[in-house]
């Protein structure tokens, strides 16, 4: 099943239902496919057809959503770039995607500008926000455009989006994802269209983000209503959930700690939301204990995955962030809550390997593998990358360290080019990073190894304290001298006023590394 397969069965399910809400302008399934069935007749008029890459560069808005699936009808390959890259991220982003038809933010017109001449590639730019010199017009396009339904000839096995990589150790990889890849997930966790359950679904991800898109997707093929924001603001949502009786949310942890944290939290009737979906980013373990008392009646489930493998890979579901049950019982769940992803789903196979490439057994350390029909085959036209993403039998490798307990839940230890090696001792980040956030007058913090004559590496914290309090650095290390191992505290400690995150939150450790990564820092 093809990604334009989800949307015709809920347009055939469902075709008067609210398809979209985005700034209190509403839009149903059947209005919808009319805009992206005219857009697809736009496309294919500028010279779009199979896999010809169409790009998107902009906050999340309707437009953004119809487009991909305009592309998605025509056989053309979607690429959405990531608004907040450097000029010449951007422009190594679009030349190496060979885009031909770029959609553009009003926000990204004058930085589109400033690159053109460095794009020979792209033939066309259009605007989604209004009329721009030297540009199409989006809504220009749409209303003189072909009602007429687009039919093309689409392959599960053909590649729908070409997506990028973070880039946070380098530059960022092209990963080309089926339709497969997307719906291999769907089909064996999301329900279908059903034309006597409504659902609404708040996303605020972005959607250059492979969860952004996930989110699109899942809410399509289950017939839901998706309840999109341009970005994520926290009043914003708090009023938008109440006003909107929103049922599902997406959010990452940075996410859910602004909205616990937020003055005004307990003010909002929260009381339509069931499922809070999170990821993307480790969650802080006391973050997550006062998000479960904060949404009493909700369920959490933590998603594990990356670009490469479409997605989730695993999940910790809502029977393991009910605290309920006996003390033995309420022990598992909590130790699980601290550091661990969950179990695989049914669709992938998951497991841990050694260095030499062998499977290791309960409780031992190693890196996170995966296969099955949604991982990538490969990033695009990149054989040298391709070779060291999979083990030689197949296997994708996460480049995350972790083990796997006797009941088949994976524990999380860092990334493998994270750990910090301190006299032949391996240090998880994380680790250390869990035990300094509880600390009460810790907002943020992270840790890397700096050099060490005498042990190789030691581990430095940089942390970001709470608004309008002090510390020192004997206090913090002090902290966790009776809640970690003595060779896993800290050694000096840098104090920062915030920490380079992502957009879903993700650390940046290389630019931690670059700028605090010396002894004399």
């Amino acid at each position: 099943m093809n990604t334009i397969d989800f949307l015709n069965i809920a347009v055939s399910i469902c075709p008067e239902r609210d398809f979209m809400v985005f700034e209190k302008e509403r839009l149903t399934y059947e209005q919808a496919n009319e805009r992206i069935n005219k857009m697809a007749q736009v496309l294919t008029g500028l010279g779009v057809d199979k896999e010809t890459r169409v790009g998107m560069l902009s906050v999340n808005g309707p437009q953004y959503i119809e487009t991909y699936f305009a592309a998605a009808k025509t056989g053309a390959i979607f690429v959405p770039l990531n608004f907040r890259a450097r000029a010449d991220e951007l422009t190594y982003m679009i030349n190496r995607a060979e885009v031909k038809v770029l959609f553009i933010g009003k926000r990204y017109i004058e930085e589109v500008r400033e690159i053109l001449l460095n794009l020979p590639g792209l033939e066309t730019c259009i605007s989604i926000d209004g009329p721009e010199d030297g540009m199409l017009n989006y809504e220009d396009l749409i209303s003189e455009a072909s009602e007429e339904e687009y039919f093309g000839e689409i392959d599960d096995a053909d590649t729908t989006i070409l997506m990028f990589t973070s880039g946070t150790t380098g530059r960022p990889k092209a990963v080309p994802l089926t339709h497969e890849s997307f719906s291999s997930y769907i089909l064996s966790n999301v329900e279908p269209a059903d034309p006597e359950t409504e659902e609404k679904n708040i996303l605020t991800v972005p959607l250059y983000h492979v969860a952004g898109i996930q989110g699109v997707l899942a809410a399509v093929y289950g017939g839901r209503t998706l309840i999109l924001m341009r970005q994520f603001e926290v009043k914003e949502w708090l009023e938008t959930v109440q006003r909107e009786k929103v049922n599902r949310a997406m959010l990452v942890p940075t996410m859910i700690k602004q909205l616990i944290d937020f003055p005004d939290f307990n003010q909002f009737d929260l009381s339509s939301l069931k499922i809070i979906t999170y990821g993307a980013a480790a969650m802080p373990f006391e973050v997550i204990k006062r998000a479960i008392a904060a949404f009493p009646g909700v369920s959490f489930i933590n998603a594990f995955g990356q670009t490469e493998t479409g997605s989730t890979i695993a999940t910790l579901g809502p029977e393991d962030h009910d605290l309920s049950g006996t003390e033995e019982e309420k022990a598992k769940k909590l130790k699980r809550l601290a550091s661990s992803i969950g179990r695989p789903l049914p669709d992938v196979e998951v497991r841990i390997i050694d260095e030499q490439g062998n499977e290791s057994p309960p409780l031992v350390t190693g890196e996170i593998v995966a296969r099955g029909p949604r991982i990538m085959s490969g990033y695009w036209q990149d054989a040298e990358k391709t070779a060291k993403a999979f083990t030689p039998d197949g296997w994708l490798r996460t480049s995350d360290m972790g083990y796997m307990d006797e009941d088949g839940y994976i524990y999380l230890s860092g990334r493998a080019d994270d750990l910090i090696i301190r006299g032949g001792e391996n240090i998880s980040p994380r680790e250390v990073e869990e035990v300094l956030v509880i600390h009460p007058k810790v907002g943020d913090a992270a840790v890397i190894g700096i050099p060490s004559e005498e042990w190789g590496q030691e581990p430095r914290a940089l942390v970001v304290l709470n608004e309008g309090e002090t510390a020192s650095e004997e206090e913090i290390i002090e902290f966790t001298r009776t809640r970690l191992a003595s060779f896993k505290r800290p050694r000096s400690v840098v104090f920062v006023d915030s920490l380079p995150r992502s957009a879903l939150g993700k650390l940046s450790r290389k630019k931690l590394l670059e700028e605090y990564g010396e002894t004399s820092n």
